[in-house]
């Protein structure tokens, strides 16, 4: 649930239009303000190479200036290969420590401490030198003033450039100062840039010059463009070609301070308030590669739970657990598959955390529902926000103030006010405040056995500003009236160079204080650590407490879902895209948002089905179900005010949902596989279509279709009254999952699909083996269905053709996600056609778990092959058997959109063999041979 968006908002309407109607206007102020040059720069007076392979520099400031602040008079360089493809280039204050992203929370290695000796220079400083290992990039510097450029060194292309000429470079020297630092990359006109989020970005997902990009978490509503939303992910991608081959590289500046990044399509500029400079380059050179070399170095993606790839139905509404109850019910009766009921607040007495309301949801009546669902295999979750109400008979907080875990304001818990009025914030840097939130995790649970916890308002989100006291002689809140009103007493706090710093990000998307509905920016954390620098890793933190707090619970795999994510939260939460709205802009904006956060390491998002608030017509939300139902995470959520939206509400909606949700249920094995990939290598579940196909460059900027894995391809309707898409489609074979008969051989170009109302088109490439279920209503049941294979071929294959693919299983109670446990298998299939000899065959690892489950492979569906004749001679291990064999030549005409001749028939056969009984987890080899 909740906020900045009315009628659920933390803020006057008034904020919302200057939101909505003036954010133009502070970020082009903004913008301007990017063109100025501060300084000259700094020059570097020596450098020395260090014990492990890195080489460490000092810089001194070549004429001081008073923007912004003093300059910092000496600064320390120190650039490392930490692997053949990961490059660091780190910026500090020579003579004292400087906040940084706290090693305990996220791991990695420490540079040299500052103050060490400047020892003398064992290179000529003179010109532009080089720096290189083993590895793909290259280091180069000058001198005076300094700068600093990043190349590969398999073509001499450069990457990053931060060298700025007297008058013709649009961006100055680097500038360092206590609460403003400055750097800039040149950049090629042609590179195709993404991330840079959290952010609703109305032109898609490649970056936009001229759009304003802010990072620091936010409450705004989704709805709000460009501007700094619930994350913070200052990452980018950067792809482009080089004599026709595409090459891709990712830049990360490891910064929690708020920052505006400046795109100009042939320059980037960072202007950040506070912290260091800590660049990490990662070499690629495929999409897949940067997202790899990221997570390895922010963490993998966390396992998830086989489950949580069910659909999910919540609702900020839901009165009573009656009403819980009759949801379950509708949904069966509907014939609509449903895994996860969700309760927002409406569970909590007066909205206080690990509470239930004894009149609406009874622990007893509760606990009896739970055992009833959990017994046919279904989960429940339910919200925490992380505002503890400040209330002497309330023992969650009373235990808090005990253990002394919550934020400080001049030596008090720093107050604020959310939706049980008068809140202290936990703070999640305190290592006894992790203990506490474990301990009252704890406690819930033994009262209510949770499946999961939603983190919500944790941005933090605050409904006043500024230093506020509890009011004397009034109810607060009053019980009447939006809940989202401040009504503490509160004053503005503006004395210190924190709370009002003197460069003004464009917070909100209109330069908003820094402290504007949020905690103090000069609020105090465990250890001294300011809001000021930490406040966008609230979320992140919390996130880390949560999952050890479950996983200590049972020892059983977590799943959480965070609103509010930094770098590197993927490793322990899933994440939805906040408070979007029910119509047709922000169904297409919710596709760029959720393929950003693959590139962002976090693989399991999605967004509100049908739009949280105010109201979706029928019309959107069959086609938002169609969409809705290929998000990683799949979810309907509705707001408060809002009509109910539930997928059986409408008639033709449940028809759009039986039929999207029967699709990716009868998937699941493949989504699941797909998670296991992203654990293991970061791989976004849901991909841009450039991961697949990066050297067409017709799809660089395509955000209305999206990819499953590598090969799977969502072409939904995006737009209201359609009954036809316009779609993409990357050279080669792609056959309908509708039916597989059906096929379009194309060469790089749009068509146009028939999408009638209850249809959503997906299509799966050539070279592909995709394992599939029968699906079912519940996932528990769905995963214990016999098994089929997709096989796909390019269009007409006799010899030479190749396919593959994989399939993971496990317990998915486990907290790990691996091989070697004894209760994994993993799968690899491939596919081969030579001389009319079709031949599919298995290569299992660690097969003792899948046979356990006694699942079978029950039929094989093969396309795209060459030839008339019918398949002959069925053999399974050297042996012949008696099987089905359907076989149909396959007859597809398309007309090509972009002005294009109606194109001609393409003729192929579809074979499918069925009545097998193939164990799944046993070696298996099967042929065949095709007439030709």
């Amino acid at each position: 649930m909740k906020l900045l968006s009315p009628p659920h908002s933390s803020s006057t309407i008034l904020l919302l239009l200057l939101l909505c109607f003036h954010g133009a206007v502070a970020s082009s102020n903004s913008s301007s303000s990017s063109t100025s040059k501060i300084g000259k720069g700094y020059r570097l007076i020596s450098i020395e190479e260090t014990h492990d392979g890195g080489f460490l520099g000092h810089l001194q400031v070549k004429q001081k200036n008073k923007i912004y602040g003093a300059d910092i008079p000496t600064l320390q360089l120190f650039v490392k290969h930490e692997t053949d493809d990961r490059l660091r280039v780190h910026i500090t204050d020579a003579e004292k420590q400087r906040w940084e992203v706290p090693y305990n929370l996220l791991p990695r290695d420490q540079p040299p401490a500052a103050k060490q000796t400047i020892g003398r220079s064992r290179k000529n400083l003179v010109g532009v030198q080089d720096y290189t290992t083993s590895g793909e990039l290259i280091f180069s510097y000058t001198a005076d003033p300094f700068s600093f450029a990043v190349r590969r060194k398999s073509n001499g292309q450069t990457l990053f450039n931060t060298s700025s000429g007297e008058s013709d470079d649009p961006f100055g020297a680097m500038v360092f100062k206590d609460q403003y630092l400055e750097i800039s990359t040149k950049l090629p006109e042609d590179a195709s840039l993404y991330g840079l989020g959290e952010n609703t970005q109305p032109h898609g997902i490649k970056l936009y010059p001229g759009d304003p990009y802010t990072l620091y978490t936010t409450d705004i509503s989704a709805i709000n463009l460009n501007a700094d939303l619930y994350g913070s992910h200052p990452v980018y991608m950067d792809l482009r070609k080089v004599d026709g081959k595409p090459y891709a590289h990712g830049v990360l500046l490891l910064n929690s301070n708020g920052m505006d990044v400046f795109y100009k399509g042939n320059s980037l500029t960072y202007k950040v308030i506070g912290g260091v400079f800590d660049f990490y380059f990662f070499a690629g050179p495929s999409p897949l590669g940067v997202v790899d070399q990221y997570t390895s170095l922010v963490g993998r993606p966390a396992p998830m739970p086989y489950w949580a790839f069910g659909f999910h139905q919540c609702r900020w509404g839901y009165h009573n657990l009656s009403v819980v109850e009759d949801v379950v019910d509708n949904y069966k009766k509907a014939k609509i598959p449903l895994d996860v009921i969700w309760n927002d607040d409406d569970h909590m007495d007066f909205h206080k955390d690990f509470t239930l309301s004894p009149i609406s949801y009874p622990r007893e009546k509760l606990r009896a529902f739970l055992d009833k669902i959990h017994g046919i295999g279904m989960k429940y979750i339910v919200i925490i926000d992380p505002g503890i109400n400040v209330n002497s008979t309330y023992g969650v907080y009373n235990r808090g103030i005990a253990d002394d875990v919550f934020i400080k304001y001049e030596g008090q818990p720093f107050l604020a006010q959310v939706w049980p009025g008068a809140v202290n914030f936990p703070d999640f840097l305190n290592p006894k405040t992790v203990s506490w939130w474990g301990d009252e995790i704890r406690r819930f649970h033994d009262m209510v056995p949770v499946d999961g916890l939603w983190i919500d308002m944790n941005e933090a989100s605050n409904f006043c500003s500024g230093l506020c006291t509890i009011p004397k002689g009034k109810k607060c809140p009053t019980g009447t009236g939006p809940g989202w009103d401040c009504c503490l007493d509160c004053k503005n706090i503006t004395k210190t160079r924190w709370d009002d710093p003197p460069y003004k990000i464009n917070a909100s998307g209109l330069q908003a204080p820094i402290g504007f509905k949020t905690i103090a920016t000069s609020a105090v954390h465990y250890n001294g650590v300011l809001e000021y620098d930490a406040h966008s890793l609230y979320g992140f933190s919390q996130s880390i407490a949560t999952h050890k707090a479950l996983q200590d619970l049972q020892g059983k795999r977590p799943f959480i879902l965070s609103r509010s994510t930094y770098v590197g939260s993927g490793k322990y939460a899933a994440h939805w895209t906040g408070d979007n709205q029910g119509n047709w802009e922000n169904l297409k904006y919710s596709i760029s948002t959720m393929l950003n956060f693959g590139i962002f390491g976090v693989p399991m998002v999605g967004s509100d089905i049908c739009g949280f608030y105010p109201a979706p017509t029928e019309e959107l939300c069959n086609r938002w179900i169609e969409v809705g139902a290929f998000y990683p995470f799949s979810r309907d959520h509705a707001n408060f005010y809002s009509p109910r939206q539930e997928l059986y509400q409408w008639e033709s909606v449940a028809e759009s949902a039986r039929n999207a949700l029967g699709l990716r249920y009868k998937l699941l094995p493949y989504l699941y596989s797909l998670s296991y990939d992203a654990h293991m290598t970061g791989a976004p579940i849901a991909r841009p279509l450039f991961f697949s196909f990066p050297t067409y460059t017709d799809c660089y900027g395509l955000s209305t279709q999206f990819l499953l894995g590598s090969s799977l391809m969502i072409s939904p309707v995006l737009e209201q009254g359609k009954s036809q898409v316009k779609a993409l489609f990357p050279p080669g074979s792609w056959y309908s999952m509708s039916d597989m008969s059906q096929a379009i051989e194309s060469k790089g170009e749009y068509y146009t699909l028939d999408a009638p109302l209850h249809f959503i088109n997906v299509h799966v490439y050539q070279n592909t083996i995709l394992p599939m279920q029968r699906g079912g209503m519940i996932s528990k049941d769905a995963r214990m269905t016999p098994f089929s294979l997709v096989v796909t071929f390019p269009a007409g294959a006799t010899d030479g053709a190749e396919a593959k693919g994989s399939l993971f299983m496990d317990n998915d109670e486990l907290p790990e996600m691996k091989l070697g446990n004894g209760e994994s298998t993993y799968i690899e299939f491939y596919a081969t056609v030579s001389n009319g000899s079709v031949k599919l065959w298995s290569e299992v690892q660690e097969g003792k778990f899948a046979l356990g489950k006694g699942l079978i492979i029950e039929k094989v569906s093969v396309l795209g092959l060459g030839g008339s004749g019918s398949p002959s001679d069925v053999e399974v291990g050297g042996n012949a058997v008696s099987v089905t064999v359907a076989s149909k030549v396959q007859v597809r005409s398309v007309e090509q959109i972009d002005g294009g001749d109606e194109k001609g028939n393409t003729k192929s056969m579809m074979v499918e063999v069925s009545g097998l009984e193939i164990p799944v987890g046993k070696n298996f080899a099967m042929t065949w041979h095709m007439g030709l």
